[in-house]
């Protein structure tokens, strides 16, 4: 991975440090529900304000059609302060005179919100104009937003590419990028991956690219039947994209070409229908009925994936094995997902995760903490392993402006 700047290459004393953080997070009655996000990015907003610096945070929240009271970042603020313990004050625009004289007002190792980026259409056009407005609120950017970097949004790519601000690496943001390279640029092999899920069609790029890079691929979730379908298996009702049989042929082939082993499903879990606690059977992937669905992997094939992981150094994981947010059809990934962590513990897998679904079946799995990373990025860590750099790791790597000192 190329070289790129973190907080230990910047000097924030006295300087103003804009700050772009996702507090996109989940609202219930006007109070976040969820503040894990906010958690994550306390400790850069807390050295910064230790150091001196002057905290300006920028963010989105949901995806507002013009200005209104329920996408307001105003009570995420108050979240912020509760978590870092400090206060925060809060600006009612991103740019303009409003956010001028909340910047203007602050002291060394104050900490300012300001209202919600997508209130602006040039953030979501990358707009150089409005990019500018924010980043003449500031004196040098920290990128702490990994789960919006791949984002070409004004906040994240146009604040840095048409300014002269330079760019640096939060400390969750380091940690992501850290953990990527140990994955993918300097990994322990063998290297494994479990790509999971419902579709091949959100993963092609995925799967093509992770046999470049892994010895063994095991794939689950409702795209393995489409890879069960194109060695001529019936799969009775089962979720299938049949218009994409022959590219799972293709990726098959091209496994057994580049001498990699795909990890398919021998038996699985069936019932007539999906709804919890319904009757099922585990039954051989050549005996599934033409009235059963597939909801989650048998013991065999359970046992044949911690077997896999056993001999593995490295793994990658991105998405689950069955219908993991209805019982029964969670306990193949939380199966998986124990002997990862017993795995990891031990010391004998390194193990990165991520994906919104991937990380709430590992909550199920109560082993989140136990893995050697977990992403909470979705679309992010998804591009990430598909080899793509993103807009905000990006700029990055721009070189600093020249005679300016940050």
């Amino acid at each position: 991975m190329k070289s790129y700047r973190t907080l230990d290459d910047a000097d924030v004393k006295g300087k103003r440090v804009l700050v772009r953080v996702d507090l996109n997070v989940p609202m219930h009655d006007g109070k976040v529900a969820d503040s894990t996000r906010i958690a994550e990015i306390a400790p850069t907003l807390t050295e910064i304000s230790g150091k001196g610096g002057k905290v300006i945070l920028l963010s989105h929240l949901n995806r507002p059609k013009k200005p209104n009271p329920k996408d307001s970042l105003r009570p995420v603020a108050a979240e912020v302060a509760r978590i870092v313990k400090r206060p925060v004050a809060f600006a009612e625009d991103c740019v303009g005179p409003k956010a001028e004289a909340a910047v203007a007002a602050m002291k060394n190792g104050d900490i300012l919100c300001l209202e919600n980026t997508r209130f602006h259409p040039g953030e979501e056009k990358n707009d150089k104009a409005f990019a500018k407005k924010l980043a003449a609120l500031g004196d040098m950017f920290v990128e702490e937003a990994f789960s919006a970097a791949h984002r070409e949004h004004a906040s994240i790519s146009a604040i840095v590419t048409a300014s002269k601000l330079t760019a640096y690496a939060g400390r969750a943001m380091k940690a992501e990028l850290d953990a990527l390279e140990k994955a993918f640029e300097t990994p322990k092999h063998p290297v494994a991956a479990i790509v999971g899920g419902a579709k091949i069609s959100t993963k092609l790029e995925l799967l093509g690219h992770l046999l470049q890079k892994v010895e063994t691929l095991i794939i689950g979730g409702g795209m393995a039947n489409t890879f069960l379908a194109a060695q001529g298996k019936k799969i009775g009702k089962s979720l299938c994209e049949n218009d994409l049989i022959g590219q799972a042929r293709d990726i098959l082939a091209k496994a057994q070409s580049l001498h990699r082993e795909i990890v398919l499903p021998v038996d699985a879990v069936v019932a007539q229908k999906l709804a919890a606690h319904v009757p099922t059977r585990v039954v051989s992937v050549d005996e599934v009925g033409s009235a059963d669905m597939i909801l989650d992997i048998g013991p065999r094939t359970i046992a044949r994936v911690i077997a896999v992981l056993g001999r593995a150094k490295t793994l990658v994981w991105n998405g689950p094995f069955g219908a993991f947010e209805v019982k029964p059809f969670d306990n193949g990934t939380i199966e998986v997902a124990d002997a990862v962590a017993e795995l990891t513990t031990a010391g004998r897998l390194v193990s990165f995760a991520g994906g919104g679904d991937t990380v709430a079946a590992l909550n199920v799995a109560s082993v989140t903490d136990r893995l050697s990373h977990v992403s909470t990025a979705g679309g992010a860590f998804l591009e990430s392993l598909e080899g793509k750099t993103l807009p905000g790791v990006r700029v990055l790597m721009v070189s600093p402006a020249a005679g300016r000192k940050s």
